[in-house]
């Protein structure tokens, strides 16, 4: 993998069988599917390009139990185009009589047969693989539209003889594609970093600032909130289109919210107060709520790759080395690396798992202190079984410190107790950790606090302790602890240290 290579968290997915059954039953191609079943091998009348015309139509709308539906022609209308662009349905178009020449078709008349496709099988007995492939391609033909601009507007503006290009119609195709690909990034990116297994939703106006709102604005200007306002109610156009293919579980914008100037639509009443990601839910969630699904996920982790992101799944490691894991565990959100942990030990047993952490652990360049802390966590999910591997690398320097807490933690007999140079070099081998994967953090400000006031002439021993990282830990003390004169005792300390070396 390239080192400039965006990398996104890794993030869980069902099995291929799972999102297969949720394609199946995503809204618009279970539609698509049971009108390509209507069309049959016998097939029915159609117009140009293979429109519905409007008997059947009609006779469509009532299938899908829609008629009772302010939109339902639409929604038929859409599921029948679906199952044209993913060819459910193929469109035999009439061969040409010349009768009637020069006289202008009826736009109710037939001009061609549509029949169930050779794509409707894949969908009866494909393969999951095979199902979500069909799924993906007809997904990326609603986000082409969702990104368009309004068709029927547009229509209506040339009926009342306008003459329009792309200019007047104030939409710029590759940037509009741009802005959709940047909100489901983002929503990834959020469900990457999600804790928990439940699909939080995100409120719109939330999503909508964080592809508006520059990131070191402390406040939103007037202009910048009516630019959010504005790019909320693109979303949720966008998003009501994108609903029925599954890829999003959207709660739409509240009509009565929703106000008509100048023959746009616009929200009535200001965002200010709403754009951020913790507001009060009952009212924010008026203004439209979003979260991405599994399928969802597949959907835009499939997007990114083929841009160039390396976008990993939670597993890819289970058939890696434990150089591999333990390289990338740092870099992963909590619940996901312990998911990834659980998943490569399932391939081993304790004793080879462990035997291989271990060995893996091992080294002095700048990111060791973090695989082996990687190491002890991945380590702590193992039983009885890894501990004769464990007891092998006691009297290690790098290694014993570890593993005396590990037999610890778990019960074992006969632990040696380590020498006071093993306790400093661990000290500062899982500062260093600490200080690589988070920063200067209050939970690793107090663990600094509790280290000094635990031990009496702490930073006389601590600079003597022959580790890479002495110096850069003992001034990230001298940062992190309250006390000034600690601090400077803290920053002492590393000038001796940085002054040995």
């Amino acid at each position: 993998m390239s080192g400039d290579r965006p990398t996104m968290p890794p993030v869980r997915l069902p099995s291929d069988a799972e999102l297969a059954r949720d394609a199946l039953s995503a809204p618009l191609l279970a539609r698509a599917a049971k009108l390509a079943r209507w069309a049959g091998e016998e097939g029915i009348p159609v117009g140009v390009g293979g429109e519905l015309l409007a008997p059947q139509l009609r006779e469509a709308t009532e299938l899908l139990g829609l008629a009772g539906d302010e939109d339902g022609d639409a929604y038929a209308m859409d599921a029948w185009q679906h199952a044209l662009d993913t060819g459910l349905v193929d469109f035999e178009e009439a061969e040409e009589t010349g009768d009637g020449e020069g006289v202008e078709p009826d736009e109710d008349e037939p001009r061609g047969t549509a029949v169930a496709g050779e794509e409707l099988a894949t969908l009866a007995s494909g393969s999951p693989s095979d199902i979500l492939e069909l799924w993906l391609a007809g997904f990326e033909s609603v986000l082409a539209d969702a990104a368009a601009p309004d068709l029927g507007d547009i229509a209506d503006r040339i009926a009342e003889g306008e003459d329009l290009d792309l200019d007047s119609l104030d939409w710029d195709p590759e940037g509009e594609a741009d802005f959709l690909d940047g909100v489901l990034g983002n929503l990834y990116l959020l469900t990457a970093l999600e804790q928990s297994d439940a699909e939080r939703p995100v409120p719109l106006p939330a999503l909508a600032a964080s592809m508006i709102v520059p990131d070191d604005m402390d406040e939103p200007t007037d202009d910048i909130l009516e630019e959010v306002s504005d790019a909320m109610m693109r979303l949720d156009d966008q998003f009501r289109l994108l609903a029925p293919t599954g890829i999003i579980a959207y709660r739409p914008v509240d009509e009565s919210l929703i106000e008509e100037v100048d023959g746009e639509g616009r929200i009535r009443e200001s965002v200010d107060g709403v754009t951020s990601d913790s507001p009060e839910e009952e009212d924010v969630s008026r203004y439209g709520m979003v979260s991405l699904t599994p399928l969802g996920v597949l959907a835009v982790r499939d997007r990114m790759q083929e841009a160039g992101v390396d976008a990993p799944v939670v597993g890819d490691l289970a058939d890696k080395g434990a150089d591999a894991l333990l390289a990338a565990l740092p870099g992963h959100p909590e619940t996901a690396a312990r998911a990834e942990a659980e998943l490569w030990l399932a391939r081993r047993t304790p004793a080879e798992a462990a035997a291989e952490l271990l060995a893996a652990g091992r080294g002095d360049d700048l990111d060791a202190p973090s695989r082996r802390l990687a190491c002890q966590q991945t380590l702590s999910l193992l039983g009885a079984g890894a501990e004769p591997a464990v007891r092998e690398v006691l009297d290690d320097r790098e290694l014993g410190g570890l593993a005396r807490v590990w037999l610890a933690e778990h019960g074992a007999a006969d632990v040696p107790e380590p020498g006071e140079e093993m306790v400093f070099w661990l000290t500062i081998d899982t500062i260093a950790a600490q200080l690589a994967a988070s920063g200067d953090t209050d939970e690793l400000r107090g663990l600094v606090e509790g280290l000094v006031g635990q031990h009496s002439g702490f930073f006389d021993a601590a600079w003597r302790v022959d580790h890479p990282a002495t110096a850069d830990v003992l001034e990230a003390m001298g940062r992190l602890h309250p006390d000034k004169k600690v601090a400077k005792e803290a920053r002492k300390a590393a000038f001796k240290a940085r002054s040995r070396g």
